[in-house]
């Protein structure tokens, strides 16, 4: 099914049923870590990529778009991460969509419906904005971030309704906890070892530095 300006109005609770999104995921238990390229397989929407392909290390983040500790991750250690380890080579960033619930999966619905260019931004609008539109009546407040954004009315229901989009951030989501054991956001793989929780730019420092000198 998909999301509709109804559904929205009548608050995120409402859709669960709607969308299939529960947070009750049950992640799979490992006898040893994933391979780097099972890791590194794209879910059907491909993955959005930041940084150098040669990036001596790769971070991957399962995040949830309603989550605050990911939003407070990508609003004060993210910045710093781009600009430190990302812009220059170091890092290559990939954010792949793990959400607990159906208003976080609108949210990625809305961030892939802008484009390759524009995923980020939308994504870090969304984060740094989650106060606003993560409520009980988030239609509103939403379309408001869309159209700054670069979306209209018709191009934002459009976007929410696109069964195609909404099934492929489902099975990147599945897939990270049936084959990764991601079972909470946000969840980090750093050059295929995993890590738990938000981190400090200082935490991130200490696993990436001596990965960069190894």
């Amino acid at each position: 099914m998909s999301i509709t300006r109804r559904e929205f109005s009548q608050g995120a609770p409402a859709l669960a049923a709607l969308v299939g999104v529960s947070s009750g995921l049950v992640a799979t238990a490992f006898a040893q870590a994933p391979s780097s390229e099972e890791l590194m397989k794209a879910g059907p929407l491909g993955d959005e990529i930041q940084g150098s392909d040669s990036a001596p290390v790769t971070i991957i983040e399962y995040a949830s778009m309603t989550c605050s500790h990911c939003a407070a991750f990508h609003v004060t250690t993210y910045p710093a991460l781009k600009s430190r380890y990302i812009d220059t080579g170091k890092v290559r960033y990939i954010l792949r969509e793990f959400p607990l619930d159906p208003l976080a999966a609108a949210g990625f619905m809305l961030a892939r419906c802008a484009g390759k260019d524009k995923y980020y931004p939308v994504v870090d609008a969304l984060f740094t904005k989650q106060a606003i539109w993560a409520v009980p009546k988030p239609l509103e407040p939403l379309l408001g971030i869309a159209k700054e954004n670069g979306f209209t009315q018709e191009s934002f229901e459009a976007c929410l309704a696109n069964q195609q989009i909404l099934d492929g951030i489902n099975s990147t989501r599945d897939r990270g906890a049936e084959k990764f054991g991601v079972n909470s956001t946000p969840t980090f793989f750093i050059n295929g070892k995993i890590q738990r929780g938000a981190m400090s730019i200082e935490d991130l420092e200490k696993l990436v530095e001596p990965l960069l000198k190894s």
